[in-house]
């Protein structure tokens, strides 16, 4: 039997394996949409260095190829050069902390200038010029609608769907109310809001912290494990039963379950957001 068949069925099962992480994702329920290849779709939307590593990473495969006579590297390296960061890679869990943070430095400034004797919506506007630059876009945006004539309540749950975080919607609900009440003690309720945004952080950087380290091993391992292969294509009769067609198979069989591992590791070290409750998410939530 040619080793040519066995070595293509074993390179689409870590192929299967891999494209698993962008597969099981949902699709929204919306209108038909033309009839076009999810993978030619997932590479018209790769950035322009995702394709260069995906050429740099076939061209290292087809040399495995010609130096190893395994044909199943021509297409498991340029996978594991696109794929493996994504699976190596923290989560965006550190920029959403990171905006929070900027969040409680924003709800602190926000206050003293309300303290000042400035109206909600002046107070607002005038935050701008101080606000962090890790949530600097989505206050602009709310106070460009603010300067637009958009009701305040309107631009403040706009506000919050731009943060898309539970804590984004305590912050915005405080300053509703505020605007719906217009009372005096809104200063110090951002003040005590602002406090309790910062324990929120610190316990979400202590959760991050502990997740990080599983990830770092799993780099670790990776790094040793491609190398120890590296070295052992290129030296030594080790690898020679794997240039057979059975030895193909199993050789693909193995990539694939240690890529489940990682895929596995990833899910686990992601964590699960808060639920929101300001928003169209939060209402369809509530509905029965």
């Amino acid at each position: 039997m040619t080793p040519l068949i066995p070595a293509l069925a074993g390179a689409l099962i870590v192929a299967g394996v891999i494209l698993a992480v962008l597969g099981i994702r949902r699709t929204p329920v919306g209108p038909a949409r033309p009839n076009r290849s999810k993978l030619l779709r997932r590479y018209q939307q790769m950035s322009r260095l995702g394709r260069i590593l995906i050429l740099a990473g076939f061209a290292v495969g087809v040399v495995i190829w010609l130096l190893t006579g395994w044909l199943i590297a021509a297409v498991i390296a340029p996978l594991a050069v696109w794929g493996l960061p994504i699976l190596l890679s923290a989560p965006h869990t550190t920029t959403q902390i990171d905006k929070l943070d900027a969040l409680e430095e924003w709800a602190r400034g926000l206050a003293g200038i309300l303290t000042a004797g400035a109206g909600l919506e002046e107070a607002l506007r005038m935050s701008l010029r101080s606000t962090p630059a890790a949530i600097r876009p989505e206050v602009t945006s709310l106070v460009g609608r603010l300067r637009a004539r958009v009701p305040t309540e309107t631009a403040l749950r706009a506000f919050a769907d731009d943060l898309d975080d539970a804590t984004g919607d305590l912050v915005a609900s405080y300053l509703i109310l505020g605007a719906k009440l217009r009372g005096a003690g809104l200063a110090a309720v951002l003040v005590s809001v602002a406090e309790s945004v910062a324990d929120d952080v610190a316990a979400r950087r202590r959760i991050e912290a502990d997740r990080a380290k599983p990830r770092t091993t799993a780099r670790w391992v990776t790094g040793i494990t491609i190398s120890v292969l590296g070295f052992l294509m290129l030296t030594g009769d080790y690898i020679t039963p794997y240039r057979t067609p059975l030895g193909q198979l199993l050789l693909a069989s193995l990539l694939a379950c240690y890529i489940a591992l990682l895929i596995w590791l990833r899910s686990m070290a992601k964590g699960e957001r808060l639920p929101r409750f300001l928003g169209d998410t939060a209402r369809r939530g509530a509905r029965p």
